[in-house]
């Protein structure tokens, strides 16, 4: 993949702390901005992929056995169930 520079103004305390954090974990700045950054990205695709399988559930649930019932037909096969009376 090809690679490109990028500018980042950042404060100089940042700069300081993130050039001993990078060195602690024996890397350079930026692989450690490009792994962080490059994380991001994956977690935001991960979740657009979520989001729109999601989306086209709620769009055209599946079907459960091949069976569609409605609220009023579920509570009418509890009352049979239960042997009460419906009022109609």
């Amino acid at each position: 993949m090809t690679k490109t520079n990028l500018t980042l103004q950042l404060e100089v305390e940042t700069v300081l702390r993130v050039k001993v954090l990078a060195a602690r974990r024996g890397t350079s700045v930026s692989a450690l901005v490009a792994r962080t950054l490059e994380g991001m990205v994956a977690e935001d695709e991960r979740y657009e992929a979520a989001r729109a399988r999601a989306m086209d559930l709620l769009e055209e649930p599946p079907a459960l056995g091949g069976r569609t019932w409605t609220r009023d037909d579920l509570y009418a096969d509890r009352l049979d169930r239960l042997g009460a009376p419906r009022a109609e």
